[in-house]
């Protein structure tokens, strides 16, 4: 099946539950009249509002690439979890709001019990959601399902820190712990937001992920060939699930265009056949210059003007720099 279409069936089915849940949530406040319940409910509206974008997004991302989107449409997940967090943030914020101001007008809860079995209810089947999505989204390499799969595992933790409160307030009949929590909750939920913003704006502005070039590099350096002579200035970009790879490669100066593209197509199969996911590369060739004869590891070249000296070990301090190996 087209990976596309598992992220919006997935998505499709978080978002049909995560609604039966918000209104169970908003079941429990009206049993109890608990400002904690309340919290965790007000999250689950950003649940579906944000999970309805990131349906959304999923779809847009899935489009085929155009005349006026070359690199597709994945960017869009970027700005899904951009939305999302400042979502949360708005929820987190109003519930401290209304914590503080539950001190200055206490209330009374009621039906305990109630709260507590719905509240562990949620709280399970978000956990269980949420290792779906963050499992689908670390498979798909989905940035959109990834951060709804982290907010969902915050909305659990929340329902574990109602349920806990609820239990507390049971057997001990103190209101104001409940006011406590909705603040503590509040604050929680807050941090989570800003989180995903910034992970947002990371993604927006092209931040170099190091780990991502780090394995690039690995899988490169593992399998390269004599031919391959250098690789350098190499620069690792994500267009939603899709990693776009650029960087250039030196090669024998005297090899023919079509040699030439048979190492690049090469080059290009490998990271195909290693990665998971999708990813393109962008590959210039470069001829050699003799002073890459030192690191040349090619037997046979009858050109050679200088002996070899040492295998260069490819890292990110000489794949990154727009500069031909040498020693």
């Amino acid at each position: 099946m087209d990976q596309g279409l598992i992220k919006i069936r997935t998505m499709k089915v978080v978002l049909i539950v995560g609604t039966i849940l918000m209104g169970l949530k908003f079941l429990a406040y009206y049993f109890t009249n608990s400002g904690a319940i309340l919290t965790d409910a007000i999250e689950s509206i950003v649940n579906v509002l944000a999970g309805s974008f990131a349906l959304y997004s999923l779809y847009y991302a899935a489009k085929p690439k155009d005349e006026d989107h070359p690199y597709g449409h994945g960017k869009i997940e970027f700005l899904s979890t951009g939305v999302e967090g400042g979502m949360i943030c708005i929820a987190g914020l109003a519930m401290i709001v209304k914590g503080v101001a539950s001190f200055i007008q206490p209330h009374e809860l009621q039906n305990i019990s109630i709260g507590v079995w719905i509240s562990v209810f949620s709280g399970a089947v978000n956990y269980l959601l949420a290792r779906v999505l963050i499992k689908k989204g670390t498979d798909l390499n989905s940035s959109t399902m990834l951060s709804d799969g982290k907010h969902l595992l915050t909305d659990t933790w929340s329902s574990a820190g109602v349920v806990a409160g609820l239990i507390l307030i049971y057997f001990t009949q103190l209101f104001w712990i409940d006011y406590v929590i909705t603040v503590l909750l509040g604050g929680f939920i807050s941090y989570t937001g800003v989180q995903l913003v910034k992970e947002s704006v990371t993604n927006l502005l092209d931040k170099a992920d190091y780990g991502k070039i780090e394995h690039v590099i690995k899988i490169l350096d593992s399998k390269r060939k004599a031919s391959w002579i250098d690789i350098h200035n190499l620069r690792v970009v994500k267009y939603g699930s899709v990693v776009h790879v650029d960087c250039h490669m030196t090669l024998p100066w005297y090899y023919t265009l079509e040699e030439a593209h048979t190492e690049v197509d090469a080059v290009d199969k490998l990271a195909t056949q290693e990665f998971n996911h999708e990813i393109e590369f962008f590959i210039h060739s470069d001829p050699c210059l003799p002073k890459s004869c030192f690191i040349c590891t090619m037997e046979r070249c009858k050109v050679r003007r200088h002996d070899f000296v040492k295998r260069l070990e490819w890292d990110m301090g000489n794949v990154l720099p727009d500069a031909k190996h040498t020693i």
